[in-house]
């Protein structure tokens, strides 16, 4: 499957927290749409490694995208290495995605810059034909997505541009809520300790961004990113 956009997150639900109404426009625009995580989330403090498993799927299904896969790395100790790099290497020569999407340059928890160094240096690597990978015993093309962007987390960041995504917000937040054991669930009994991202003020604070970029394009709500190369446009036309 060619996928047109490849969202590449350190953690099942960084991508739902920070662009899912973003994906749900584009496959609504006819874009394929594929999230690779690079981690299970195992070492989160609520939930397991297989209920987080469940949970991805679930909001998966509902953002409706074409593909979803998970590389396994270590929660908290993957590294950008050549083991690392050549396994999302494989991946973007796999799917050949014309837009990547990764997580932001840096960020509260450390696995979020990291990853985003790693995918960065990984998409240069992929389109270099001297290192070579082998899928299914076939030898794959160099390959090299034409963009690179990174999503906004929980560290604000001032975006490159932002996305307005007002039609979106109620089905992402629905999304979002698909992780039951990460975040404020009313009415879920549970034993496990609160968190960070458990306390109902997480929930409000994702909104709370969303309307703040909204209103900076004079929507309801929007998704911020960012870009490391200057974007170009044909004409004035296409900015507003």
């Amino acid at each position: 499957m060619k996928l047109d956009l490849l969202f590449i997150a350190a953690h099942p639900d960084d991508v739902e927290l920070c662009c899912g109404g973003t994906i749900l426009k584009h496959i609504q625009l006819g874009k394929k749409v594929g999230i690779l995580d690079i981690t299970r989330g195992e070492l989160g403090t609520r939930g397991t490694a297989e209920t987080r498993d469940s949970e991805a799927k679930k909001a998966g299904n509902i953002l409706g995208i074409h593909w979803r896969g998970n590389l396994g790395f270590r929660d908290g100790f993957f590294v950008n290495d050549e083991y690392h790099r050549i396994k999302i290497i494989e991946k973007i020569r796999e799917f050949t995605p014309e837009i990547i999407i990764a997580n932001a340059y840096q960020d509260r928890h450390p696995d979020h810059g990291r990853a985003s160094e790693l995918v960065y240096d990984a998409c240069f690597l992929a389109g270099l034909p001297k290192i070579e990978t082998i899928i299914q015993g076939a030898v794959q093309q160099a390959y090299r997505p034409s963009l690179l962007l990174h999503f906004i987390q929980d560290n604000y960041i001032k975006p490159d541009f932002l996305i307005d995504i007002t039609p979106y917000q109620e089905k992402k937040m629905e999304a979002i809520r698909a992780y039951q054991t990460q975040f404020y669930t009313p009415g879920l009994a549970t034993d496990e300790p609160e968190t960070y991202i458990s306390n109902p003020n997480f929930l409000q604070a994702i909104v709370a961004r969303s309307q703040e970029f909204g209103k900076a394009i004079g929507a309801t709500y929007a998704e911020g990113f960012l870009c490391k190369k200057l974007l170009g446009v044909n004409s004035f036309y296409q900015l507003k």
